[in-house]
């Protein structure tokens, strides 16, 4: 981390190359990656869970453990191309952030406000509710299993937070090294397996967090200056590729998603096998960006796009309300998952879960613009500081989730931190 330390300006780490500063409004195509993916991870969640309700107990299955039907996540597991997507919106944020002579500092300030702002009121919310509701009777372990997934989804908002700080620096190691950047990152992530799996020690392959979705997020640099379109077909077909090889070879299992039972997961820690799909995943969007491109998308994004990060955070608990009501409350089990009574209950089960986001996203969706704030000239210090306390907030709900006790108002009390240190007026 010393490498933050030497104060980059806006001009050090501007790349040189002037198709990543170029774009000065939105990409519709990143935009529709990232729409996509929200839409699939929430749509995923909502109809992939197989649960049941007895003597007190929620137990919870995963209807994608159905063999054979691992396949899917291959391109339901869009993980890689939200990190892809978040890669081109950096690049063409700060590229513009630079034009206009906003130090980086600065561009990071406002990012990490965009990032932590939305989880004020999820906080507010979840780390009183649990405390409520088993005063009223709710039985405790269905309730913790909400409280704590809840908070595990933010894993996303930890990462990214990391790729959002390296930014500048990533960029200036893409304009200097180009796909070699790639390449020592894919290298480390073979390392990283290669210990995991020759120590049996699973947390060794938690240094992939940042090797595999940072090389992820460094094929977005290429595509905003326009070169990942003669490497799609090779990066969709080798991608794919390798991951079929490292599955049916290798000690990878086949879901890139993580299933219950599993003594392997390619997702938690990620792995090699993820690294390659998400490869073949972006290079099939490119591939496929002409005809998305040409679809009536506009009122879709423009709905959306304000809603996305609420979306994300409050999917969840709308399907805890509709879980605890039908299969705590009533005790009505889930269907077998492709059985007939399974499709026929699916559009109930779905438009319920719709009834209930409506409102959260109607009373939550404006905590994603922050409140106007004289961010003055942020500097490097100050911006490590509220990094380090926003992403050490988000980290403790990651792990421990909203269950009650004195690590979720702590996280809280980070955030909060963390985001006034992006208010002051600080030297640079």
């Amino acid at each position: 981390m010393t490498v933050l330390l030497d104060r980059p300006t806006a001009a050090a780490v501007q790349p040189r190359r002037t198709a990543v500063a170029r774009p000065a409004g939105r990409d519709p195509f990143i935009d529709l990656l990232r729409v996509f993916g929200m839409v699939l991870i929430v749509f995923q969640h909502w109809t992939i869970p197989v649960l049941s309700f007895d003597d007190g107990r929620l137990t919870t299955g995963n209807a994608l453990a159905t063999p054979g039907v691992w396949v899917v996540t291959w391109l339901s597991q869009v993980m890689p191309l939200v990190f892809f997507a978040g890669g081109a919106a950096n690049a063409i944020s700060f590229g513009g952030a630079a034009k206009s002579g906003r130090a980086a500092p600065a561009w990071l300030a406002v990012r990490l406000r965009r990032l932590a702002w939305p989880l004020l009121p999820l906080a507010a919310v979840w780390i009183p509710l649990p405390h409520l509701l088993l005063s009223l009777g709710v039985p405790a372990q269905p309730l913790a299993v909400g409280s704590k997934l809840t908070g595990q989804l933010l894993w996303f908002l930890a990462v990214y937070l990391i790729a959002v700080l390296l930014t500048p620096y990533a960029l200036r190691l893409h304009e200097r090294h180009g796909w070699r950047v790639v390449a020592v990152l894919a290298a480390g992530a073979v390392l990283a397996d290669v210990a995991r799996f020759g120590t049996g020690v699973d947390a060794l392959g938690y240094v992939n967090v940042v090797f595999v979705w940072m090389a992820v997020h460094q094929l977005g640099f290429f595509y905003v200056e326009g070169r990942l379109r003669r490497a799609a077909w090779p990066m969709a077909v080798g991608g794919f590729g390798i991951a079929a090889l490292l599955v049916a070879y290798g000690p990878y299992p086949g879901s890139m998603i993580g299933l219950p039972g599993a003594e392997v997961s390619n997702m938690a820690p990620p792995t090699l096998a993820m690294l390659a799909v998400g490869f073949g995943q972006v290079g099939l969007a490119v591939l496929l960006r002409p005809a998305l491109l040409r679809l009536p998308t506009e009122r879709l994004l423009a709905w959306t796009g304000p809603r996305i990060m609420t979306m994300y955070l409050w999917h969840m608990p709308a399907l805890f309300v509709v879980t605890g009501v039908l299969v705590v409350g009533a005790g009505l089990d889930t269907p077998r998952p492709g059985s007939a009574l399974w499709f026929a209950g699916w559009p109930i089960w779905f438009g319920l879960l719709c009834l209930v986001m409506w409102p959260l996203l109607k009373g939550f969706a404006r905590f994603e613009t922050p409140p106007a704030l004289p961010y003055g000239t942020a500097g490097w210090r100050g911006m490590l500081v509220a990094s380090g306390l926003v992403g050490g907030g988000v980290l403790t709900l990651t792990i421990g989730g909203f269950v009650p006790g004195a690590a979720p108002f702590l996280a809280l009390l980070a955030l909060l931190g963390g985001l006034l240190l992006t208010a002051p007026r600080v030297s640079a």
